[in-house]
């Protein structure tokens, strides 16, 4: 059986992923995505053509990155500040609505009744189903107002380029078969292939390029995610901690990370260190919207993503889950019952074999929220991205737990 070599399986993966950028392009019927293809299209072409011409696969990846996700968006961002409204996806504002009730309000979300007020063809924009963390990322446009550099999305890029090239500066070994010395290339950029194959499914996969491009949201927390995940392995648990906690703080789908990596903290034994970030950081983004509308939050973060809002979420994605729900008598309660049931199944296994490193939490996490995803009454396509990015990025994770030893002492990661 012949194997591909990592440089053909790049040459594959840009190549389809040009294919898909521009059927985007053409077919699309959501404008900001048409947008995105039309500059990722080339971007993927480019990076096809330069796979074996570009010694280091991690400098490509970075670059490819740089052309198919970053570029198009601060287009579209320059662009929606000159006036263009098909520039952003219905997220990009919601967070930004988010930042500005925060600031003049003192939480981000509104009340059932103040959403009821809205008229009907644009109430949906009115929920607001992240939590209070996400907030954060609006901040700059309620504060400086609307410039291309206030838009949501640039700063869901910063923090994503900070968390991923810490993750990848955390990680980074030499490639074993490399002609160059690691010294040669600075720290953030990959070079062993399991390493430059995880920093690719967080970055230039086409599920995570256009989503950073067009909404982002996600990819932040994602980021988050697996820079918490390479802390683990490094052993950090303290700043592993604060990251997964930071993420937890902006959306859910972190929650089931903190989970997983609070259980091999405690199996480590290293929990004393991880729990302050891990629980601390969610639990004081909460206060804020505790305090001034405990209603408001839970219109915002329980009902409405339980389908018990004054409109329902348009993530529908054929699923398992979303399928069931529609189409059997008590569909949404069987479905939920399926959630309930698979969570449980899955928090018995993490009991009766907790995680010991960081590699197995990843791959936890990663199967853990596939079969979420799968099962979820409302969902949509692109959170794939999660367990996708968990799963690949598991390979580049140390075999081994780091402890509180040393870390002159060797024979912690002797292979």
């Amino acid at each position: 059986m012949i194997k591909l070599s990592d440089r053909a399986v790049d040459l594959l993966l840009y190549s389809l992923s040009a294919i898909f950028a521009l059927v985007t392009a053409l077919t699309s019927t959501l404008l900001p995505h048409r947008a995105w293809g039309a500059i990722a299209a080339c971007g993927y072409l480019a990076a096809a053509l330069l796979v074996f011409l570009v010694r280091q696969r991690g400098l490509l990846t970075w670059v490819a990155w740089g052309a198919v996700a970053l570029l198009p968006m601060i287009v579209q961002a320059v662009q929606r500040a000159s006036g263009r409204t098909d520039r952003a996806q219905e997220e990009v504002l919601v967070v930004e609505h988010m930042g500005e009730s925060l600031l003049h309000s003192g939480t981000p979300y509104l009340s059932r009744p103040e959403i009821a007020a809205i008229p009907l063809d644009e109430r949906l924009l009115g929920y607001r189903p992240y939590q209070p963390g996400m907030s954060i990322f609006g901040l700059p446009r309620a504060l400086a107002g609307e410039h291309w550099w206030t838009d949501a999305r640039i700063w869901f890029a910063i923090i994503t380029v900070a968390a991923v090239g810490a993750a990848v500066t955390l990680l980074r070994r030499p490639d074993p078969s490399a002609v160059r010395p690691a010294r040669a290339f600075p720290s953030f950029i990959p070079e062993h292939p399991t390493l430059v194959r995880a920093m690719q499914a967080a970055t230039v996969l086409p599920v995570t390029a256009l989503t950073l491009a067009t909404g982002g949201d996600d990819i932040p927390v994602l980021a988050l995610c697996l820079l918490a995940l390479a802390l683990a392995s490094a052993g950090r648990p303290g700043w592993s901690g604060v990251a997964a906690g930071a993420a937890a703080a902006c959306k859910l789908f972190a929650l089931p990370v903190v989970a997983v990596l609070v259980v091999h903290a405690v199996a480590t034994g290293t929990w004393r260190r991880l729990l302050p970030g891990a629980l601390g950081l969610p639990m004081l983004a909460l206060l804020p919207p505790l305090l001034v509308d405990v209603d408001a939050l839970v219109e915002n973060v329980l009902r409405f993503p339980l389908g018990h809002g004054l409109v329902t979420s348009p993530a529908q994605s054929p699923f398992p889950g979303y399928l069931i729900a529609q189409t059997v008598p008590g569909g949404r309660s069987v479905a939920a019952g399926l959630l309930v049931a698979a969570a449980l199944v899955i928090g018995v296994l993490l009991l009766r074999r907790p995680p010991r490193t960081a590699r197995s939490a990843a791959l936890f996490c990663g199967w853990g929220l596939f079969t979420a995803i799968l099962l979820m009454p409302t969902t949509r396509f692109g959170y794939l991205l999660y367990p996708a990015a968990l799963l690949l990025f598991a390979p580049a994770l140390s075999k081994h737990t780091a402890s509180s030893a040393p870390r002159h002492d060797t024979a912690l990661y002797r292979q």
